[in-house]
């Protein structure tokens, strides 16, 4: 054999070796449901339309306890000063001081990747039982449409049955597990690309577009000379924004096309989700949005992947030189590395797992730098989790003393991995 040849064919034995490690990847959303009527159902899982893959976010609310609604009696060094919040009018002051804990909510908005779920179990209309893997639970309640009536579809692709659509309703028990790797979904697969902002910022991994098409058989819908068209995202290229009210559409067989006149290309879009397994999701706006390629996944995200999370910990260092190492409970809300910090910047919506992020850095007030495990930062906003609305960080040290840090003195935390 001529060394021409033994270099091609090392070369279709390494495609082929990783074209079928990614078909088999079992990165989808698998798992048993049983009904309230008893039946019991298993294959691959479509959760309310726009989450099919581990890496995407259940979302919902849970209830805070009792040491989160009000400062800890532990605490070694209380930070937190009254706020007033009085105003005067014609001389008259009106509204007196406030730490603004009182007016806090009972809920705090929250959510984990379907990863770190062992089980699910509704106990009400708008109520979960979250069972994690690592042996938690927590219950969530509405505050999305994941959870409750409001929930748009699940659907099953059972062996047995075939594709079966249920509704909140109809379910008692959810119970996940790996996904075997030789299934073929009736949906197609999953949407993966690497989408490119108007400013040039990158972000690669599983996409959802316009906040229910995830899979190659779903439809992008659109206008063209005046009739409308439904295309399989199967067979696009590439998505471009041609204006904010169109999109360039280039087709696998390099034919090319302007749709017009429904929410999936134009501004009325509700956004691009990008689930990137290194930090959590960005979800673009339609001002932002400048193209999204679609390409074979580079990353795989697996059920064994996700440890179903373990209690923060690391060093948080103040402005004034202290440094506090221990359990941590961020915002007094987000205490495990399931959690998800929230944060905007400029036309882009952050959500990104506590367990991935290296160190956060404050640059203002109102504004953090982001670092995760693999070297990307970004800049975040918009939210108590990164602004001067955050609600206090917590260290817990060995000796169990709780130490409580204010925004106002807050400098940076470094997470242990």
């Amino acid at each position: 054999m001529t060394w021409s040849k033994l270099l091609l064919a090392l070369f279709i034995i390494t495609f082929t070796v990783a074209t079928a490690a990614f078909a088999g990847s079992g990165d989808r959303i698998y798992g048993k449901i049983t009904t309230v009527d008893g039946d019991v159902f298993e294959g691959l899982i479509r959760w309310d339309k726009n989450e099919g893959n581990w890496v995407d976010v259940l979302n919902g609310n849970k209830e805070l306890s009792k040491r989160n609604l009000k400062k800890s009696s532990k605490s070694a060094r209380k930070k937190y000063r009254d706020r007033d919040v009085s105003i005067n009018i014609l001389g008259l002051k009106v509204g007196g001081s406030s730490s603004g804990w009182s007016s806090w909510s009972s809920e705090a908005q929250s959510g984990m990747r379907f990863g770190h779920i062992k089980a699910l179990e509704v106990i009400g209309d708008d109520e979960v039982l979250v069972i994690l893997k690592s042996g938690e639970d927590v219950e969530l309640s509405g505050g999305s449409t994941d959870i409750g009536d409001g929930i748009r579809e699940i659907v099953i692709e059972d062996d047995r049955e075939g594709e079966i659509e249920l509704v909140w309703d109809d379910i008692e028990m959810v119970e996940f597990m790996d996904t075997p790797g030789d299934l073929k979904s009736s949906l197609g697969e999953r949407l993966f690309g690497t989408l490119t902002t108007r400013r040039g910022d990158e972000y690669t991994g599983y996409v959802c577009w316009d906040v229910d098409e995830l899979f190659t058989k779903d439809i992008l819908d659109g206008d063209y000379k005046g009739r409308r068209r439904k295309i399989k995202f199967g067979k696009i290229d590439t998505i471009s924004r041609y204006s904010s009210s169109g999109a360039e559409v280039i087709f696998t067989n390099g034919d090319e096309m302007v749709l017009r006149g429904t929410n999936d290309v134009d501004d009325s879009n509700s956004g691009i989700t990008i689930s990137d397994p290194g930090f959590g999701q960005v979800t673009v706006k339609w001002d932002e949005f400048d193209e999204l390629k679609f390409h074979d996944p580079t990353v795989v995200a697996r059920y064994s992947d996700f440890d179903g999370g373990r209690p923060l910990s690391g060093t948080v260092f103040t402005e004034d030189g202290d440094s506090y190492t221990g359990s941590i409970r961020w915002d007094n809300d987000e205490e495990y590395t399931w959690e998800i910090l929230d944060g905007e910047f400029r036309d882009m919506e952050f959500d990104v797992e506590f367990g991935l992020i290296k160190s956060i850095e404050k640059k203002s007030y109102r504004a953090v730098t982001v670092t995760v495990w693999d070297g990307r930062s970004f800049a975040l906003r918009g939210s108590n989790d990164v602004n001067e609305d955050n609600k206090g960080i917590f260290i817990t040290m060995s000796d169990d003393d709780e130490v409580e840090i204010d925004w106002d003195e807050f400098e940076r935390v470094e997470f242990k991995k």
